[in-house]
Order: structure tokens, then C-alpha cells, then sequence
């Protein structure tokens, strides 16, 4: 469990391939930089970056209400959160209460909003906040609600991001008014990572997600808005590729966890001017690198 910094689990969370954007990086002179997530969620990218030194500051952005209380309690009262996670009853009497916050957003206050998306990421299966309780509610089989909880080691996780709270910035904005409004302000040696909501499916992983309509419309913010470097990564859909065509673009396969453990392909999209590694650690990706080739405009058949 201790393997990862984030105190998250994120359905398509891209935890694992953190070496890799630490790679284009270094390829790109902007280690110390600044690094940027539009879509934070579990921000796992993100921690690894930063706890590990490879940047100087972090801005995230979730526009779910429910994502952003926990990152700005993580910030802001990080010593009641540890409190309650150290005190949390795992029973499914608690998680129906914890439940229940989560959907009367508005009836709660930040802490209380915060504790509970995280009580669900970690008790429910996958991590996906609208699904059922790991175990189910009887709690009969091998793995039951508590199998992602161990609190101390998350209590540790909330701590050192905690410590670094100086360095993080996180905003509740639309993704496209972030990267417009508040990405543009940046120095120039600032990454910007753009994970959104998958194409596919993506109304059983998200309490938000988009339309085929919001893709093309973030895609062209993306491609003719944002003046620093970028990355893109999507789940392998056609609309989508077609969205960033004039990109250079690779294809690899992941292991996903969310319902059950199965392989998929994600798409990588690269702005003009952006070096790539001529290797990555992550066999996946070097792989799909070498197929592909790094140098010109890479063109995708699927």
C-alpha cells in the first residue's frame, strides 16, 4: 500500500506512470518547473512529482465539489482529517452515514464533504464513489470494506502532502476556465497535464463527466489556448483521436482495476515542441514509443 503518495484511489488513476512524465521533464529542462493537473482527481501524478522534488509547485483543478473538499481539507485541516481517519468506524452502518453526506453536498461543510469522498474512495470497490461497499453490505467473502483502509498508512500519506501544502494550489473551476483563466499565468516552465474524463463508459467511473460535445470543445482549448507544454490521455477512442489528429500521438496498454482487473490501451497526445524520452522506464510505454517512433507527427489507425 505504501507504493503510491496520493491518499486517493482514482478510477483510471495514473499513478503508474509518473516516472514517465518525470522523463519528459527532464528530456524538456524543466525539472524545478512548475507542473499543472486540470483534472486533478486522485493527482497522483502530481504528488509523486512533487514529494519526490522533481518540481517546485503543483496547481490542481477538480470541478467536483465533492474531489476539491478533500484536497482543500488536506490543506487546510489536515489534523482534523488524520483525527477522523484515524477514528473512522468502518461498519456499513457508517458507510450509509458517509454516504449520505456525499449525496447532500450542500448540506455539508468542507471537512465533513472532504471526509466523506474520502471514506467512500477508500471502502468502496474500485474507488469509484457511486458504487457499492467492498464486500457488499452482508461483508461476506475474502476482501471486506476495510481492505483499502490502512489508516495509519494513509494518515502518513495526508501528513507529507500536508508539509508541502505551501507548494499546491487547488481550484473548483470548470476545466476549461482554468486552463483559459488561470493556466495562462504561469511561468513558461510549467508542464500542463490533461487527464479528462474517459470517452468511454466514463458515467460509471465519475460524479462528473462529459458529453462527446465537451471533448471537442476542451480538445481545441487545449490545442489553440494553452501557450505552455502539454499532455493528453485518453481511454482509446476514435472521437477522440480525431479531436487531436494534427498531434503527435501513441498507444499503449495498461492494467485497470476499476469492476474488475483488465487490460486496456490509452492514447497520448503531445503538444508541438515537447520532447519525448528516447526510452521510458515503463515497458508499456517504451514500447509503444519504439512502435511508434518519437520524432515528427505520429498518426494513429484504430
Amino acid at each position: 500500500m505504501g507504493i503510491y503518495r496520493t491518499p486517493l484511489r482514482y478510477p483510471g488513476g495514473k499513478q503508474k506512470i509518473w516516472p514517465f512524465i518525470a522523463e519528459i521533464l527532464a528530456a524538456n529542462d524543466l525539472v524545478g518547473g512548475q507542473y499543472v493537473e486540470a483534472y486533478a482527481g486522485g493527482a497522483g501524478v502530481a504528488m509523486e512529482l512533487l514529494l519526490g522534488g522533481l518540481v517546485s509547485r503543483v496547481h490542481l483543478n477538480d470541478s467536483c465539489p465533492a474531489v476539491f473538499s478533500f484536497w482543500h481539507t488536506v490543506l487546510n485541516a489536515p489534523e482534523e482529517l488524520c483525527r477522523k481517519i484515524s477514528r473512522a468506524s468502518l461498519t456499513i452502518e457508517e458507510w450509509r452515514r458517509q454516504r449520505e453526506i456525499l449525496r447532500r453536498p450542500l448540506e455539508a461543510d468542507r471537512l465533513e464533504l472532504g471526509f466523506a469522498t474520502f471514506y467512500l474512495n477508500r471502502c468502496n470497490r474500485s474507488g469509484i464513489l457511486t458504487a457499492g461497499v467492498i464486500g457488499g453490505l452482508a461483508q461476506g467473502g475474502n476482501w471486506k470494506m476495510d481492505a483499502r483502509f490502512p489508516r495509519n498508512e494513509l494518515i502518513r500519506r495526508v501528513e507529507a502532502i500536508a508539509d508541502k501544502r505551501c507548494a499546491i494550489k487547488i481550484r473548483n473551476w470548470d476545466a476549461e476556465r482554468f486552463l483559459k483563466d488561470y493556466v495562462q499565468k504561469l511561468p513558461q516552465n510549467t508542464l500542463i497535464y490533461c487527464d479528462p474524463p474517459y470517452y468511454n463508459k466514463a458515467e460509471r467511473l465519475y460524479m462528473n463527466h462529459y458529453t462527446a460535445a465537451d471533448h471537442a470543445r476542451i480538445a481545441s482549448v487545449i490545442q489553440n489556448k494553452v501557450v505552455h507544454p502539454w499532455i493528453v490521455s485518453y481511454d482509446n477512442a476514435m472521437p477522440v483521436a480525431v479531436c487531436y489528429e494534427n498531434r503527435r500521438t501513441f498507444l499503449y496498454t495498461l492494467q485497470y482495476n476499476a469492476a474488475r482487473p483488465h487490460r486496456g490501451e490509452e492514447l497520448f497526445f503531445i503538444s508541438d515542441g515537447l520532447n519525448l524520452p528516447t526510452r521510458s522506464s515503463i515497458p508499456a510505454i517504451d514500447l509503444a514509443l519504439r512502435k511508434e517512433g518519437i520524432v515528427g507527427q505520429l498518426h494513429l489507425s484504430i
